[in-house]
């Protein structure tokens, strides 16, 4: 891991005099990263993809830093040990880029909680990193009950740098035609062995429901998308099958994919993936017993690589096509959801998976989970319908990344 120390030093001052004061820090720096040292006058030598921490060197370095505003990595770190005024001069830096509304962090003293922080740094600025830039093919409208789910195009590129790109359902029905039965039975035949078992779903509904599949697959490779949000029961209409299967190979397959056009939900699968490496799961909450602080959540798509065994269904509210029943492993999990049309809040919780669920009035992937905070949110501040549930406990790196992003926690 190499990273770009930004040295700010009173210009009264020779650069291999500083560095040779400051060489205590530099050297623990060291033994944990490759350090390069950019003098601040070179700092537009450095990409977009370099990670960068200010080196305040030395005190008199304030109009250096507002010299180099526009060039400067946001949120801002500053580096310090105190020496040559150093500490002095970070405290003025920092009260100048808050009064301007930005964060600002001064890493100082302990040498190992330093390099801790760097490290969390690090990972934050490659997640937002990997988001911006993605590509999220919008297919079809969001489903008329998600009235709070939107986003704004304009605000999500200017906060994430993410592109909406809007995909007429006429084009995956277009995609869908093409596909034969015959091009699909290997794949429904490979499918189909892995279940644990098969219950309402027939081979015709299999077979459709691979080819919308392969049809969404083909658009996600022609328009170069990293992400879909797919109109799950629009698309019924007029393919005769679901898009849960389609999802589930999907994220199996690294292209996010999220249900009902949910577009708030789709943004929190994206920020699980580059936070975490791995997908969650898209559910809704269904039953809550608020004396004993548990939710039971369902979907009728998951990720198969998410859950330990899976039985082929049909889907729920269709009684129709072809859904996952997931059946998860139990133990710590995560709750998390991004809201806001502008995609600046977010709702964290742990909670423990206790049991898979089995109840006919549901959808098909059910899990009962206990939360480590009150279940009271959901009830009285809630930010929408779908929640995301990943494995594991990352409270604190979802967290950490989003504050840091300057999105408000709702509890």
């Amino acid at each position: 891991m190499t990273i770009n120390l930004v040295m700010f030093a009173s210009v009264l001052t020779k650069s291999a005099t500083m560095i040779k004061v400051h060489e205590p820090l530099l050297s623990e720096l060291e033994k944990n990263f490759t350090i390069n040292i950019i003098d601040c006058q070179d700092i537009d030598k450095l990409s977009d993809d370099d990670f960068k921490l200010l080196f305040i060197a030395s005190g008199g370095v304030e109009r250096l830093i507002v010299q180099h505003f526009e060039s400067l990595t946001h949120p801002v770190a500053l580096l310090t040990d105190g020496l040559q005024n150093s500490l002095a001069a970070s405290l003025e830096i920092s009260a100048w880029f808050r009064s301007k509304g930005m964060r600002c962090e001064i890493l100082h003293g302990d040498y190992n909680k330093t390099v801790e922080r760097i490290y969390a740094l690090y990972n934050n600025f490659k997640a937002k990193r990997s988001i911006q830039g993605q590509r999220v093919g919008v297919i079809g409208t969001p489903s008329s009950w998600l009235i709070a789910s939107d986003v704004d195009y304009l605000l999500a590129k200017r906060r994430w740098g993410i592109d909406c790109i809007d995909i007429p359902l006429d084009t995956i029905h277009e995609k869908f035609e093409t596909i034969s039965d015959a091009d699909v039975e290997a794949s429904c035949i490979a499918f189909s062995s892995q279940a644990l078992a098969i219950r309402e779903a027939s081979d015709s509904d299999l077979r459709k429901a691979m080819r919308l599949y392969r049809a969404i697959k083909l658009i996600c490779e022609e328009n170069n998308l990293n992400a879909i949000s797919l109109s799950c029961f629009n698309l019924i209409g007029c393919t005769k099958t679901t898009g849960c299967l389609a999802l589930a190979l999907l994220n199996d397959e690294g292209i996010i994919a999220g249900c009902e056009g949910d577009l708030q939900s789709l943004f929190t699968l994206m920020v699980v993936k580059a936070l975490t490496g791995a997908s969650g799961f898209m559910a809704n909450p269904s039953m809550i017993k608020e004396d004993k602080n548990e939710i039971i959540f369902g979907h009728c798509t998951i990720g198969l690589h998410q859950t330990e065994r899976f039985i082929i269904r049909n889907h729920f509210e269709t009684q129709s096509g072809v859904a996952i029943q997931g059946l998860m492993p139990t133990g710590e999990v995560t709750i998390f959801r991004c809201g806001n049309e502008s995609l600046d809040e977010f709702y964290v919780s742990t909670g423990n998976l206790i049991e898979n669920t089995n109840y006919i009035n549901m959808c098909r992937t059910q899990v009962r989970v206990k939360l480590n905070t009150p279940v009271k949110y959901f009830l009285k501040n809630p930010l929408g319908n779908h929640h995301i549930i990943i494995q594991g406990n990352w409270e604190n790196t979802i967290k950490e990344f989003l504050v840091a992003n300057k999105c408000k926690r709702v509890e």
